[in-house]
């Protein structure tokens, strides 16, 4: 594991390449891979994915109190960025037992009495060093530009708010397939689809937006709803070729028995959202490989295929896998004119928790100066680990990436 503190843990905050990013590391941090905790780019602080233990290594017995120690390792960094948990917009909550919701709720509502960040939770199989929730958020440094969105008709006083406006960025909760009046699971997947998209397209419009101004989404799909349905309903929203960056999951499941979730990222001006896609990926009606909101690129999640007539994956282990996954991700950042050094966070989606250290080693390649904020999760349980067609591999990791220019 590549260590982290590189004489810089005793400070707060450090410039990064480039004056308007800087590493913020409270003392004390102890990241288990080769991530920083926290980087402040431009007016976002992305913050890496926390989990439940102790500056001791100890993780508190109880689901309540492992999610307060979590809310206070997040704590820890917004407030070493001279941030308050009041600038938090967005969050995304891991939990290896949905049953830790309940309890989670209880604890929510003490560090987010009002207006509350928009938040998207799902069911997970594994977390790092076996916690048991993990918690990833983005905060914004100007209060005066943050306001939460809540549609017409939209119960008020919820734990976590729709949306929320953070300039010219709508970050958008988790919207589930069931219908919101009733908590009804329809039969039928595409129906369930359809409705998730509806609430999400309620909250654009409440913003003022609608789909076109979409520029990343993550689709998280249970066992029980096919992908193919899914990306004909998703598709149908959205302009081929033009759609939003996508990094799309199975998970090991998701609150109130829904079996697909979106939430998602949005940009007021259409005229600084622009898709980027490299020579060797042909146009698609369900992912853009990347999209620019300004300043920050958003890249969809990669694997380690290899593209062309006879794309798939040709690796059995996680190490060459992620090599190529790193080569496709750089495929989309030489388009939109930058490298590894302008990443500011990212996604880690294992097959399997136990490569997470093979899989800290050749990750930890690609950045030569403090690495992006990060958070690692295994969203389901492994795959069977054996060739399938022409001898293809089933994926072991995927990376999705944000990137600030």
């Amino acid at each position: 594991m590549r260590p982290l503190s590189f004489a810089l843990g005793v400070l707060a905050a450090v410039l990064l390449s480039g004056a308007d990013r800087r590493l913020i590391f409270p003392p004390g941090a102890k990241p288990v891979g080769p991530y920083s905790p926290g980087i402040l780019a431009g007016d976002f602080l992305y913050v890496s994915g926390q989990g439940a233990l102790r500056p001791d290594g100890a993780s508190p017995a109880t689901a309540e109190g492992q999610v307060r120690q979590t809310l206070e390792n997040v704590r820890a960094i917004i407030e070493a960025a001279g941030l308050t948990m009041e600038h938090i917009v967005y969050c995304q909550v891991y939990l290896v037992d949905l049953q830790t919701l309940e309890a989670l709720e209880r604890v929510w509502r003490e560090y987010f009495s009002q207006a509350p960040p928009a938040r998207a939770i799902l069911g997970v199989a594994r977390l790092p060093v076996e916690t048991r929730v993990e918690i990833t958020v983005v905060a914004l440094r100007d209060l005066t530009r943050r306001r939460t969105i809540v549609p017409p008709g939209w119960p008020a006083g919820a734990p976590s708010s729709p949306g929320v406006m953070a300039g010219e960025r709508l970050y958008l909760s988790g919207v589930f397939g069931l219908d919101r009046a009733s908590g009804r699971v329809p039969v039928d997947p595409a129906e369930q689809a359809q409705l998730a998209l509806d609430q999400m397209g309620q909250i654009l419009r409440a913003a003022g937006l609608d789909f076109r101004h979409v520029v990343f989404v993550n689709p998280y799909l249970t066992a029980s709803m096919p992908v193919e349905v899914m990306n004909r309903v998703y598709a149908q929203h959205f302009e081929f070729g033009n759609t939003p960056a996508r990094a799309t999951f199975r998970v090991a499941g998701l609150p109130q028995g829904a079996q697909v979730e979106f939430t998602g990222v949005a940009i007021a001006d259409l005229g600084k959202r622009r898709a980027v896609r490299p020579k060797n990926m042909a146009p698609s009606p369900t992912a853009s490989p990347c999209v620019w909101a300004d300043d920050t690129l958003y890249c969809s999640s990669k694997a380690g295929f290899i593209p062309g007539p006879h794309s798939g994956i040709y690796a059995s282990t996680i190490e060459p896998q992620l090599r190529q996954t790193m080569r496709n991700l750089l495929d989309g950042f030489e388009e939109a004119g930058l490298d590894f050094s302008r990443v500011v966070a990212s996604n880690v989606y294992l097959d399997s928790i136990d490569d997470f250290a093979r899989m800290n080693r050749i990750y930890a390649q690609y950045f030569t100066g403090p690495p992006p904020t990060r958070t690692t999760i295994q969203p389901a349980p492994s795959v069977e680990r054996k060739p399938g067609a022409e001898d293809r591999w089933p994926a072991l990791e995927q990376v999705s990436v944000i990137a600030v220019r």
